[in-house]
């Protein structure tokens, strides 16, 4: 595999799509214990829009996406995945990285967000929605809902991370993700394996993420399927979280809304008030005839 650097496959896949190559610059913030939280800027303005990947993957994983979107955005690596910290505890459930997102979004956003997130991103994205109203506008869940079986779709994917933890080149990486279904084509697969491995200093590869390490620790002692760490990451209920998202209303909006409550008569079946402020979709999302696809 020739050398590249993050970026370099986004100029073919912006002209795949007709768009122009973005400005994309990576960012990080240290947090309080020392680790490090990384992730992507897109565009140059204060994103409006922050993702979060699922299980085993990046930040990249949202390049296709963003690249139909077209709006500013922040797509963070999870904590123990892409350029971000692993925890030394390998407590990766919800509400233990949640505090890891808010600080993320306390450093690089200006606004409330509309907070996007796909799997084990999704579970994570409830926790901080839950936990810091104030800075969500609006909350997407994609593919997941709290209590999920890990042994069951998951496992397949498990099953592809609980093997040997390095490899001679990213070209071996590329021929195991094929064998096992994963990643599209070969040059999807290539790109998607580039982003989520790196070169060690004795020029072997190994994935960037914790959760095939513990994966392959896991599956040597008993179960190559259920390893602990993804187990607890993806069966981690949520519900409550679920429950517990808000969006804070401003005076008016409240104002608004008990002012639309008052006007709908009690015995109109089917009427139900809409406050005047309720908020609509960003333009481009308005515009767009079909959404952008979903993560792969």
């Amino acid at each position: 595999m020739p050398e590249r650097d993050e970026f370099s496959f986004l100029p073919a896949q912006a002209a795949d799509l007709h768009r122009a190559v973005p400005v994309v610059e990576r960012v990080g913030v240290r947090l309080d214990d020392g680790r490090t939280l990384s992730g992507l800027r897109w565009g140059e303005a204060p994103p409006r829009v922050t993702l979060l990947h699922g299980a085993g993957l990046n930040a990249h994983t949202w390049d296709t996406t963003l690249l139909h979107l077209d709006e500013p955005a922040l797509a963070l690596d999870l904590p123990g995945h892409g350029d971000s910290s692993w925890r030394d505890d390998a407590a990766y459930v919800a509400r233990v990285l949640a505090p890891d997102i808010v600080a993320a979004l306390e450093a690089w956003t200006d606004r409330p967000q509309t907070l996007v997130g796909h799997s084990l991103g999704g579970l994570v994205a409830a926790a901080a929605t839950a936990s810091r109203p104030d800075l969500v506008e609006r909350l997407v869940l994609l593919d997941i809902t709290p209590g999920v079986d890990p042994s069951a779709g998951p496992a397949q994917i498990r099953a592809f991370f609980a093997g040997p933890t390095d490899w001679a080149s990213r070209d071996d990486l590329v021929d195991r993700a094929l064998a096992f279904g994963l990643g599209g084509s070969r040059a999807a697969a290539t790109r998607g394996v580039f982003h989520n491995s790196r070169v060690r200093a004795d020029g072997r590869v190994e994935w960037k993420h914790h959760f095939a390490h513990l994966a392959a620790t896991a599956g040597a002692d008993t179960d190559v399927t259920t390893p602990d760490a993804v187990r607890a990451a993806l069966a981690d209920t949520g519900w409550d979280d679920i429950a517990a998202v808000s969006r804070p209303r401003s005076p008016s909006c409240a104002a608004s809304a008990d002012s639309s409550r008052r006007k709908t008569p009690r015995n109109s079946p089917g009427m139900r008030p809409t406050p005047a402020c309720a908020p609509s979709p960003p333009a481009t999302m308005r515009k767009r005839r079909t959404p952008p696809p979903l993560p792969r």
